[in-house]
């Protein structure tokens, strides 16, 4: 079979970058980022954010070919800020949430386990016995 091994399409090779920026000619304050080992998921993400900041005029993505994992972000802002600290900012932004949303599952998690203790070690009804009286 022609498919690459599976962790080729998520770790890096020796020397190689995560992400690469290249400006665009020809247009001002517009850069491209590639980013490889990722995929429509971060992709949208990502621009998704960007098209919020009311200093970045165009956020879009694409991704080549489904055996590739490699996406190109562009980036155009209004001057004010570069295209590099416009996809700084809401990588940032991104990684805030994922954690936030990491400790919540956490918290969930360990109320759903007790809650779960707690109904195997009283029968379900806080251990008051059947309520049948």
């Amino acid at each position: 079979m022609n498919a690459p091994d599976r962790f080729e399409a998520i770790l890096l090779g020796p020397g190689e970058k995560k992400i690469q920026e290249e400006m665009v000619p020809g247009q001002p304050n517009t850069a491209e980022f590639f980013v490889k080992k990722e995929d429509h998921t971060l992709g949208n993400m990502i621009t998704s954010y960007l098209k919020k900041d009311p200093n970045v005029l165009f956020a879009g993505y694409k991704a080549g070919h489904p055996n590739v994992p490699e996406i190109m972000i562009r980036i155009q802002t209004n001057g004010t800020m570069t295209p590099k600290e416009a996809f700084v900012k809401a990588c940032k932004h991104l990684i805030t949430i994922c954690g936030h949303t990491g400790r919540e599952w956490q918290k969930e998690l360990a109320l759903r386990k007790y809650a779960d203790q707690s109904e195997q070690s009283g029968n379900g009804n806080g251990g008051q016995g059947s309520g049948n009286h």
